[in-house]
This record gives C-alpha cells, structure tokens and sequence, in this order.
C-alpha cells in the first residue's frame, strides 16, 4: 500500500461537516454547554508547535543525509511516526477547526443576546485558529518527511 500525501478534499470534508454537526449541537443543545475559555480554545497550539519544531529537525536531518540506523542518525522508523502523526493530527485539526466554527455560526449572532455567548466566542475563534494552526504544521510535518528523491544514475552510464 502506497502512502500518498494528504488530500484537500478530505480536509474539506471533515471540517464541513465537523462545521455542520456542532452548529446543529449547537443549536439544540447550547444551554446545557459548560463556559468556553480562552484557555479551552487554545488546547492544540501545543501540539502544533511541537509537530512545526520536528518538521524542521527531520527537514534538516534529510537534507543532511543523516537518515539511517547509525548512531547519530534519525531512524527511518522515527520518519515513518511522524508521518503517521502528521496524517492523525491534520484530520484532527480540520474536524476541530470545523467543530469551532460551527460552534461560532450559532453563538456569534447572539453575543448581543446573551451574555454566555459574548464570553463563549473569544475561546472559539481562538480554538478555530489553532485547529487551523495544527492542520497547517501536521501538513509541513508531513512535506518535510517525504524521501528525498532518487539521484538518477545517467551520469554512470554515459
């Protein structure tokens, strides 16, 4: 089985209806919702920045050639986590992205209403940003874990 890069379309997919889903939840149930802090919105700028700093440190490392099972080379094995990582955390991050906004489709228009929903929508837009933010470092993690390609070998042959 072949490994492919990570399609537009399936992320657009999940955030839509990730998007979809929460404003209806929203709609239905958002009485019942606990208060939404800053804090809450901002649970995946961690992860993301973890995944931005390991893309660089594998870009570098394949760059350098210094992938391989020798002593102070990045195991191949290591390469392989991070891309199974990065393929989790991009399709978490886009259903998160969506779960926020649709969460924000709702509660935005009655910040003049209610006040739970003026105090719910900083923590929102704030979580809409970092599921936006671990999409787009789970996708750089995934570009930097690509094997580089093959040198042709014509310079051998002529």
């Amino acid at each position: 089985m072949k490994l492919t890069p990570t399609r537009v379309l399936d992320l657009v997919a999940d955030f839509l209806v990730a998007a979809i889903a929460a404003w209806i939840a929203t709609r239905v149930a958002y009485s019942s919702f606990p208060p939404i802090s800053v804090l809450v919105g901002a649970s995946l700028y961690p992860v993301a920045a973890i995944e931005a700093a390991l893309a660089f440190v594998i870009r570098s490392r394949v760059s350098d050639s210094e992938i391989g099972d020798g002593r102070h080379q990045l195991h191949p094995i290591t390469v392989a986590r991070a891309v199974a990582l990065a393929k989790a955390s991009v399709h978490v991050g886009s259903i998160a992205a969506g779960v926020w906004l649709g969460f924000l489709c709702w509660v935005f228009p009655q910040r003049g209403t209610l006040r739970a929903a003026a105090a719910d929508s900083p923590g929102a837009i704030v979580g809409m940003l970092a599921g936006a933010a671990l999409v787009a470092a789970a996708l750089w993690l995934e570009y930097c874990c690509r094997a580089p390609d093959d040198p042709t070998d014509d310079a051998a042959t002529t």
